[in-house]
């Protein structure tokens, strides 16, 4: 549907501008009028102006942290009876990132217009998420919207912290990595063609080993890298759009989940997203067939969001849950049937949200262990890296120092 941009005199003869959702320029000050506002011009916004307003919108600006202190502060607001129009002029004030008070500004004036927060909110979907928004509705409908806000915040708090703790892991090893290779690099491409250069007038021959080095800096050293890392950046530009289509992100998910050590701990995390998520939407009063919606546009994993829209159609059908879930491969069958345990006893919030606090500790026992396993690993490999390349680098001055004697 189309927006337009107005300008208006309200009832009180203060002057206000904004934008309003309407089928024609007539309905739209129709829309007005009701609002006991008398517009004073309505201009169509164009397709470029509303790509660019979307893109204004669409670039975050503010961490996801920031986004949760914003949800708390105006749930605080909320519940402490301040209208929500007042609670996002003090929220703006005092918001750092412009491009969030561009974003916060326009949504109080879409609110005072008399626009429903939920639909000020969908065209800022970088900001607030499909559930984030499902959330609000709620609260708006049942008039509990800081009760909701305060509830997406503990969750967004949650989902922060499972993420911190696989990015700490994360740290350590990529670090160490980063060191190795940069020695690595130095080596090949400073020490060894110097150290082979100076035995190559000396009319000395290499060793075949010290030779395949030198070779390798050459190649490091020469324009054939810039071929080497063109075609590496096709082939992830190839594979990123290859991602993007439906069957490539399938295969790509069926992939990873397959993979010997790593796949079932992605399989815990995925299945604890969407028990954690589906859990706080029932909480806050969704349907089960509307959490499920939601749910399935925030998953990142296509076999499960499969398995979750099949799961909608079949409750829309009268039928179970669970059995396409445990179809699905994603889900084991003990977990399956404790979804089915729950739905049948009316006490599935329940039961989703302690699956999700089951496997996210087993999922930190593991992601603890791989960590305690990988960081060794990866000292051995770099130092039995650097002690080869140590090895052609010492072997030719060795060799020259016992041929003098």
């Amino acid at each position: 549907m189309p927006r337009f941009q107005y300008k208006a005199i309200a009832g009180d003869g203060k002057a206000v501008k904004g934008t309003i959702t309407a089928e024609s320029p007539y309905d739209a000050r129709k829309q007005l009028r009701a609002r006991s506002m008398h517009p004073s011009s309505i201009t169509e916004l164009s397709s470029g102006a509303a790509e660019q307003r979307a893109l204004l919108a669409g670039r975050r600006g503010i961490s996801k942290a920031q986004l949760t202190d914003f949800t708390k502060q105006l749930a605080t607001l909320l519940n402490s009876g301040i209208k929500l129009t007042e609670a996002l002029s003090v929220l703006t004030l005092q918001t750092a990132s412009q491009k969030f008070k561009t974003a916060l500004t326009e949504i109080r004036d879409r609110v005072v217009t008399g626009e429903s927060f939920t639909d000020a909110l969908k065209d800022y979907d970088r900001y607030f998420d499909v559930i984030y928004v499902a959330m609000v509705r709620v609260g708006e409908v049942t008039g509990t919207l800081g009760e909701s806000l305060k509830t997406i915040a503990t969750f967004m708090e949650k989902r922060q912290r499972v993420e911190s703790k696989v990015l700490t892991v994360m740290i350590y090893p990529a670090v160490l990595v980063f060191f190795c290779l940069a020695a690595i690099l130095i080596l090949t491409t400073k020490v060894i063609p110097t150290i082979g250069a100076q035995i190559i007038r000396a009319g000395k021959e290499l060793p075949w080993i010290t030779q395949q080095l030198m070779n390798f800096s050459h190649v490091l050293t020469s324009w054939r890298v810039l071929i080497l890392l063109a075609g590496l950046v096709l082939v992830v530009v190839g594979l990123r759009r290859f991602f993007r289509t439906e069957r490539g992100a399938y295969l790509r998910d069926r992939f990873l989940l397959s993979l010997p050590l790593f796949g079932p701990l992605i399989k815990q995390r995925v299945v604890a997203r969407f028990a954690s998520t589906l859990s706080t939407l029932i909480g806050s009063g969704l349907s089960v067939a509307e959490s499920l919606r939601v749910v399935s546009e925030t998953t990142g994993n296509t076999l499960m969001r499969r398995a979750i829209q099949q799961a909608r159609e079949r409750i829309l059908a009268g039928a179970d849950i669970a059995t396409p879930l445990r179809d699905s491969g994603v889900i084991d069958p003990a977990i399956a049937h404790m979804v089915a345990v729950g739905e049948k006893s009316g006490e599935l919030e329940t039961m989703l949200k302690s699956i999700s606090e089951n496997l996210e500790a087993s999922s930190d026992v593991v992601i603890e262990r791989l960590s305690a396993a990988v960081e060794p690993l990866i000292i051995i490999i770099m130092a039995g890296i650097v002690g080869l390349i140590a090895y052609a680098t010492l072997l030719p001055i060795l060799q020259i120092s016992s041929s003098v004697r």
